[in-house]
């Protein structure tokens, strides 16, 4: 095979090609573009793609495939919160003790949620909560416990916490909106665990009406 004469889209797909494919339909599905359940065939569609072949046909349609990337990449979104935006007084918190304790459904977050598991555990679900502040912070803690976070996919996810004879994981995520919410959540698991990652295909779709009620835009 003559490498040099073959065409780009015959090429083999990267993981980075994939990823930047998936994040054109996340914005397309996120402006009303795509319904879910075509956002859904789409997204399979990419993840069994093996050349930019099979990936171009899934977004040739959507206006973000034809920009230039750095038009459509937004500025990283911050690792700490802002000084002075976030109290450090909790508006809400979420116990478990030798027992469970579930936030989720459509309720309205806070700029900052404790979250304690002590030989419990503790599930945070912002998938179809209500953003009403552009930066959230989560404080957990696991004790013989375990505390799960879940947010939406076009929201920005960061963290920063420690294990002791646990585990603390939390997924980067950077939403394709620069003006979306930033959620951190930090923390410490003391043998137990502390996890947070985006829900897939899970998306706030009033998101900027929600910010703008609240801001008074």
């Amino acid at each position: 095979m003559d490498l040099e004469k073959q065409q780009p889209s015959a090429l083999r797909a990267s993981d980075a090609d994939r990823d930047r494919t998936a994040d054109i339909l996340r914005e397309a599905l996120a402006e009303g573009r795509l319904t879910a359940d075509e956002h859904a065939d789409r997204i399979d569609g990419v993840y069994r793609a093996k050349t930019m072949a099979e990936l171009q046909p899934l977004v040739r349609d959507l206006p973000a495939a034809h920009e230039q990337p750095s038009a459509r990449r937004p500025a990283p979104a911050p690792s700490r919160p802002s000084p002075g935006v976030v109290p450090p007084v909790a508006d809400e918190n979420l116990v478990a003790v030798l027992s469970g304790s579930v936030r989720r459904g459509r309720w309205r977050v806070g700029r900052r949620t404790h979250a304690y598991a002590v030989f419990g555990s503790v599930e945070i679900d912002l998938s179809e909560a209500i953003f009403e502040h552009r930066q959230v912070v989560i404080k957990a803690f696991a004790i013989f416990g375990s505390v799960e976070v879940r947010v939406p996919e076009n929201v920005s996810l960061r963290g920063s916490g420690t294990g002791v004879l646990g585990s603390y994981e939390v997924d980067t995520l950077d939403s394709p909106d620069q003006d979306a919410p930033v959620v951190f959540v930090d923390g410490v698991a003391v043998m137990g665990s502390i996890e947070a990652t985006p829900k897939r295909g899970k998306f706030v779709r009033d998101l900027h009406r929600q910010l703008r009620k609240h801001l008074g835009h």
